[in-house]
């Protein structure tokens, strides 16, 4: 089997063409290959697949086997990969996901995908939508307690379930203790994806994030989309911020006229490779 390696801002996982290649067990095939040590080393595997009404699917599984509705620096990479590698040459494309058909902008030049535009589609509030068991509308600058701590956390899906703590120094947070406490938490059903989030000033955040199924990574698409919005109604940010990763920068903007998130970032090429 070939793949390719790709990162979008240190988020990497292995894509596998699938319109060439047949993939049998892809959870036992995420857990094995996305081992650091033993592995090729990944945050997942991505399967890039045939759609009958897109231009490719896209089928995701996190680096522990479970599977995942959607990844926004893993679609961007899926963009640069249909185009440069000739499976469809078109500069606007329709990528379909476990959280509906994403429409994506590449800004190209030379033949080469410098960045990636995604329309991310309209904020989730609603609990029971997230989902996150809890008794108001919304959960926005609520007080939870977990495992005898209190915490305040607004959240949000955008495509799959996102919890947004925000903290004086994100440096200083032990997301490796509280990370995995807040993911595994019994209002979670499906459990959650944690971000860290540390207000810069009114278009500037940085965050960290734990994600369900695969720990800290180095950037999440749609935890940083998560997080701008979580900064707008909560009145930290105004509706454009510039969110800093551990891997990099991505830009969000909550359009206010349509309701609709556009994440934009680079993705990039690592290596190719062959799987015995």
């Amino acid at each position: 089997m070939k793949f390719s390696k790709m990162q979008g801002i240190g988020n990497d996982y292995l894509y596998f063409n699938c319109f060439e290649e047949k993939i049998e067990n892809p959870s036992e095939l995420a857990i094995k290959l996305s081992d650091r040590h033993f592995g090729v080393g990944s945050d997942g595997i991505i399967l890039i697949e045939p759609s009958d009404h897109a231009d490719c699917r896209m089928d995701i599984y996190n680096s522990d086997g479970s599977r995942a509705m959607m990844c926004g620096n893993g679609i961007r990479c899926v963009g640069k990969y249909l185009y440069e590698r000739g499976l469809v040459r078109k500069d606007v494309l329709k990528v379909d996901t476990l959280s509906g058909v994403k429409t994506l902008f590449l800004d190209v030049k030379n033949g080469i995908v410098h960045s990636v535009k995604v329309d991310m589609g309209k904020p989730v509030f609603r609990p029971a939508e997230i989902p996150v068991i809890f008794s108001k509308e919304t959960v926005i600058d609520e007080p939870i307690t977990v495992d005898g701590n209190e915490y305040r956390i607004t959240c949000v899906s955008m495509g799959n379930p996102h919890c947004i703590l925000f903290v004086d120094d994100v440096d200083a947070v032990p997301i490796e203790k509280i990370g995995p406490e807040l993911e595994h938490a019994s209002i979670f059903p499906d459990r959650a994806n944690i971000e860290f989030v540390q207000v810069l000033n009114s278009g500037e955040a940085k965050m960290r994030v734990w994600e369900r199924g695969a720990g800290e990574t180095w950037a999440c698409g749609t935890g940083a989309c998560a997080s701008a919005i979580s900064c707008a109604v909560n009145h930290k940010t105004g509706r454009k911020v510039k969110m800093h990763l551990k891997g990099g920068d991505l830009s969000i903007e909550w359009d206010d006229r349509t309701d609709t998130v556009f994440m934009q970032g680079p993705a990039e090429f690592v290596f190719d490779g062959t799987i015995d």
